[in-house]
């Protein structure tokens, strides 16, 4: 099966051409999708001069909306069976991809998240309160849609392509994540966990998840659990 890694990147200059040299090396059939959301640090261009003298890499360019905006503007350059959301950070090793995308290859999962809480990986200590919070979100997830999913916020998660699609996704900034987690559970697709590595960042290093999109990923759970 053909891979498509989705990969929007924000001012992520010191890491990009690492994560495309690390997804180019697996041993897939991929192409690679990166949107450039609007990055002031060269990010764009790097991923551009990158791409020179390539054919399995498409990069696209937009104004700043967020990350749900890059991931809704990649997914119409998808060609693969499969869809893998690769951040450009490097907190997720492409190295796990292959482990990931295995039960949709086996024809059991339509969706598969890669938990950094279900242990068995490398995972960085710090940060307390993202991990409560992250917690809690898996929580309120399970309770609304009568689930057991470890880890909602997850960044690494892969699709069956025609799934991804389906999703009217809407969510413009880090929203997008409780939104497919919603999205996948309410029409009960067939959603798997696996353990992952997490190499987490603080803020001072680039981190920009902040406890506000806490808050929008309750009300976003709870906005599809009751409007749809």
């Amino acid at each position: 099966m053909r891979v498509s890694f989705l990969v929007p990147a924000y001012n992520e200059a010191a890491t990009i051409v690492d994560v495309l040299e690390q997804v180019s090396a697996l041993d897939l059939e991929k192409q690679i999708v990166v949107v450039d959301d609007g990055s002031t640090d060269g990010t764009g261009e790097l991923a551009e001069g990158w791409r020179d003298g390539r054919d399995d890499i498409v990069v696209v360019r937009q104004h700043n909306r967020g990350k749900g905006a890059a991931i809704r503007t990649a997914i119409p350059h998808a060609d693969g069976d499969i869809a893998v959301i690769q951040d450009a950070d490097l907190e997720y090793d492409p190295a796990d991809v292959p482990a990931l995308i295995e039960p949709i290859e086996r024809g059991v999962a339509d969706v598969v998240f890669g938990s950094r809480l279900s242990g068995g990986r490398p995972q960085r200590a710090y940060l307390f309160w993202h991990l409560v919070g992250n917690r809690f979100l898996s929580l309120l997830a399970n309770v609304l849609y009568n689930t057991t999913i470890s880890d909602m916020e997850t960044g690494y998660k892969a699709f069956r392509i025609d799934v991804l699609r389906s999703l009217d996704l809407r969510q413009d900034d880090f929203a997008i994540e409780p939104e497919i987690t919603a999205k996948v559970c309410r029409r009960k697709l067939r959603l798997y966990e696996l353990p992952i590595a997490y190499y987490g960042r603080t803020y001072a290093e680039g981190k920009k998840i902040t406890w506000r999109d806490g808050f929008k990923a309750i009300r976003v759970l709870l906005g599809v659990r009751l409007f749809g």
